[in-house]
């Protein structure tokens, strides 16, 4: 069997019909029968994403990160320095079992996370389906893109991604965008095997009757055979050979940042620690030891499984409100936009579209026009828009009382056509009727439509096109856009001859026979789900290339401000800070280009906003691209299904609401995990500086440290899962590792307070009181086991119920209730701690029982620190206007 590049090789070199014969195909396509026989020859139409990822890497993902790093060189320090340097019968591993056990733990979780999140993802993507345009036994069906086969044959039109490498038979004006695989950024145009100058088989990326998988038409159509599919084609040769890199999402630029601070702090509070009890007790490899638990203690080793967790739930639950989320960072992405761009069509309205009126020239109800509409529509093989349809839909209807309506498919036969693009924007069919006459028969947007006549029809005479009556025209279609009808322009010629090569060159001297006035009236959900928006901080902006009036009577009705609209004419006159700060005061921007939509996304952007983008045509492909999250639906065209990263199943802004929440819980749940431990942990860190300098033993002993962090760290497993109070939805959030930095400043000396008071009635009244004497250095084991035990549960108590008290800007329980799996888990974590010295592993832990004095004085101390915290926190809000 040939080599794909032999086929592709060879396709242009020998003629049409060899190729087929040897791929056992014809012109109507491929039976039942050699569907299967060639998917068995030349395999499925599947790429393989690079190359899958084996257990053990995915295994290792979860596990490796810049924290699980910094534990296993302090586990590998600790067997060293407590096991293989250890003195006869004194090595003691536990703490070097105790940080694998928590770098295993959190991994752990994370793997089975991502394995599920993973597991839905997939199953989601299912949901979405390209499809594709195949002739099989004479007939046109859409098919799944998998199940192409080589052999098959396809129609291709603007909007469609190239499914396989195949071979142009057929092609009219038909331009594709291929910088994915040859750099070129401007659309190149593709022809039939029979009308190619340039099919060099050296160059097969650049010969002109070959189309290459994952390029996207731009415009045009054309007939192609199939060639090559799968893993075989150009794109999955790449895709084999290289990792796809996409850029980091705000959110992971973000998290890294916050990730790389935690590590600062740490590399700078450790040696400081280390330092200090070095001096302060002249046991080095002790302060050594002691340092590194403290690492231990400041690092989250929680934060990429809660990360994972949070993100896996968020998908899931929007799955269930008909959402597929392609990639899992654009939830919380999406829950950051605090401006929604989208298109008009489809979004604000309906999107059924009704033909309301065909006019003649002075607005007069006129079935000759939509008789040359139908043609035009009926016959043009690009992408069918939704005014197609309604044109198609009217006559139909008409044709039951109109008798020169009825049959046109039979009475006019197609010779050419010109496809629709987004520069023209127009199209053209030229047909010929029963007594051989060839039209060509023109629609398009007014304005290109009166650029191209020279005539009028008026009541079946042909005159000229005056001032005045462009000036009427213009004014009749004003008074339509101001009622919210969108218009489209009919123009034609005859008497053309049937062998000559048209252009769109040709489109020129025309006579204007009249104009079609649609309606596409707005949602009723659209008025509420933009004040919805609106209530939850997102700021909704229309960006269409429909005409300004039209635009502007639906966004009025739709209770959009559109006292300030734009149009793509001025846009390109402003220089970028020009257009800043008009963004900002503009609701509505009309008659865009595609560029002309990404550049004020780009713009908006550089202004400091999140940007959601929302689209379903192959012009919006660009705008999602650079927006923070692009958003498509199931029904889109397939570019924009591919670029998007968050597909909708129902087109609904209404739905966009549950997504932004979703997004923001997701926010709320990671960071009040990270605030809180972090902190916490910073609390607990400059205790332990105050403790070091001022007593003549370790305050608390580095297992206990390590043993703290493993058992808090299990209790926030519940936190992806915690409520979140319906205000804080309310706005977008965004990353902040300044945010973090002030907060840690802020509670972490709280922490610090209590614990002093808790070093203070430990040394001076509970460790005397039940060792029945002082502290004696080198005399007290009993005393120093006392001690420690007290701030281990001390700290186990504090560090949970903080949680309560920094989870909402609230009065916890009163006013925010926590979900119960957070009270289960964290009241859980504190009572094993508590229990620890009376169960079997205090001696290995090296804890003891304490006396009922301490737990009143530990009561005492946790009322007050909440207390504290509280006062603190409302200060903290007065003072910056926010809380997590």
């Amino acid at each position: 069997m040939k080599t794909a590049k032999e086929r592709l090789t060879e396709a242009l070199q020998v003629p049409v019909l060899e190729t087929m014969t040897d791929l056992r195909t014809t012109k109507i396509g491929l039976s039942a029968e050699q569907v299967e026989e060639n998917r068995d020859l030349y395999g499925e139409n599947v790429i393989t994403k690079g190359q899958e990822d084996p257990l053990w890497r995915k295994i290792y993902e979860s596990i490796i990160n810049p924290f699980t790093v910094i534990l296993l060189l302090i586990a590998l320090v600790s067997l060293v320095t407590n096991v293989l340097l250890a003195k006869p019968g004194q090595a003691d591993p536990t703490t070097f079992f105790i940080i694998v056990i928590l770098v295993l733990l959190s991994g752990g979780i994370r793997f089975v996370q991502e394995l599920r999140s993973d597991r839905a993802a997939s199953n989601l993507s299912r949901m979405i389906v390209n499809t594709v345009t195949v002739v099989r036994e004479g007939e046109n069906e859409e098919i799944p893109l998998d199940e192409l086969v080589v052999g098959d044959m396809i129609e291709l039109s603007a909007g469609d991604m190239l499914p396989a490498d195949v071979l142009l038979l057929e092609s009219r004006d038909f331009f594709v965008q291929q910088s994915g695989l040859t750099g070129e950024s401007d659309a190149v145009e593709k022809l039939a095997l029979n009308k190619a100058e340039k099919n060099d088989p050296d160059s097969l990326l650049e010969a002109d009757s070959l189309a290459f998988m994952g390029t996207t038409v731009i415009s045009g159509r054309a007939t192609a055979l199939v060639l090559v599919v799968g893993d075989d084609t150009m794109m999955g040769a790449i895709e084999q050979t290289l990792n796809t890199y996409d850029e980091p999402t705000s959110f992971e630029r973000e998290m890294n940042s916050i990730s790389w601070l935690l590590i600062r702090l740490m590399l700078v509070l450790v040696p400081v620690v280390f330092l200090i009890n070095g001096l302060t007790d002249g046991d080095w490899l002790e302060a050594g030891v002691f340092a590194l638990s403290v690492g231990v203690g400041l690092t989250p080793e929680m934060l990429p499984m809660i990360i994972t967790a949070s993100l896996a739930k968020g998908s899931i639950i929007m799955a269930k409100e008909k959402v597929v989320i392609k990639k899992l960072n654009a939830i919380q992405d999406l829950g950051a936009i605090d401006i929604l761009c989208t298109d008009k069509t489809g979004t604000l309205t309906q999107d059924e579209i009704v033909l309301e009126y065909p006019l003649d020239i002075h607005s007069n109800l006129d079935l000759a026009v939509l008789r040359r509409a139908y043609l035009n529509s009926y016959y043009q093989t690009g992408l069918k828009n939704l005014m197609d349809r309604a044109i198609i839909n009217r006559t139909e209807k008409e044709a039951k009382d109109h008798e020169n309506l009825r049959d046109l498919d039979q009475k006019f036969k197609k010779i050419d056509e010109l496809p629709f693009d987004f520069e023209r924007r127009r199209m053209s069919v030229l047909v010929q009727d029963d007594d051989g006459i060839v039209s060509m028969v023109t629609k398009g947007a007014l304005e290109e439509m009166l650029a191209i006549s020279t005539y009028v029809e008026d009541e079946g005479k042909i005159l000229p096109l005056t001032a005045d009556i462009r000036a009427e025209i213009l004014e009749e279609v004003a008074q339509l856009n101001e009622q919210g009808l969108r218009v489209l322009g009919v123009s034609y010629k005859s008497n053309l001859d049937v062998d000559y090569a048209y252009s769109i060159d040709d489109e020129s001297e025309m006579i204007l026979t009249g104009y079609l006035a649609f309606l596409d009236p707005p949602k009723p959900s659209a008025a509420p789900a933009i004040k919805i928006l609106k209530e939850y901080g997102v700021a909704t902006k229309i960006l269409t290339g429909d005409n300004e009036k039209v635009t502007e009577a639906v966004c009025e009705k739709v209770g959009l401000d559109v006292e300030n609209i734009l149009l793509g004419s001025a846009v390109d006159t402003l220089s970028d800070e020009e257009l800043s700060h008009a963004v900002e005061r503009t609701t509505v921007f009309a008659k865009l280009s595609p560029e002309q939509k990404a550049r004020i996304i780009l713009q908006l952007k550089a202004n400091g906003h999140k940007v959601g983008y929302m689209g379903d045509g192959i012009n919006d492909a660009p705008s999602m691209k650079v927006a923070d999250v692009g958003i498509s639906v199931d029904t889109a065209v397939d570019i924009a299904k591919e670029t998007a990263d968050v597909i909708l199943l129902d087109k609904d802004l209404l739905v966009l609401e549950k997504g932004l929440v979703e997004g923001r819980k997701v926010y709320a749940n990671m960071t009040k995990y990270i605030k809180m431990t972090v902190s916490s942990n910073f609390g607990n860190i400059f205790s332990l500086l105050f403790a070091s300098i001022f007593l003549p033993f370790l305050p608390m002993a580095p297992i206990h440290l390590i043993m703290l962090n493993l058992v808090y760290d299990i209790s926030c497993i519940a936190l992806p899962f915690d409520n979140v109070d319906s205000e804080f939805l309310k706005k977008p959030r965004i990353w902040s590792a300044k945010s973090i930095t002030r907060f840690m400043a802020w509670f972490g000396p709280i922490s610090s307070v209590f614990d002093c008071l808790t070093f203070l009635i430990l040394y001076f009244i509970i460790a005397p009181m039940m060792t029945g004497a002082g502290y004696t250095h080198g005399a007290s084991a009993a005393f120093i086991t006392i001690f420690q035990t007290g701030w281990f549960i001390e700290s186990m108590w504090t560090q949970t119920m903080v949680i309560y008290m920094l989870r909402s800007p609230k009065l916890p329980f009163v006013h925010s209730r926590p979900a119960l799996s957070v009270i289960l888990t964290t009241l859980a974590a504190a009572f094993f701690v508590t229990f620890l010295p009376y169960g079997p592993l205090a001696e290995l832990l090296k804890v003891t029982p304490l006396n009922m004095t301490y737990f009143l004085f530990l009561f005492l101390i946790i009322v007050l620190y909440m207390i504290s915290v509280t006062l603190v926190k409302h200060l903290y809000i007065k003072r910056y206007k926010e809380w997590l």
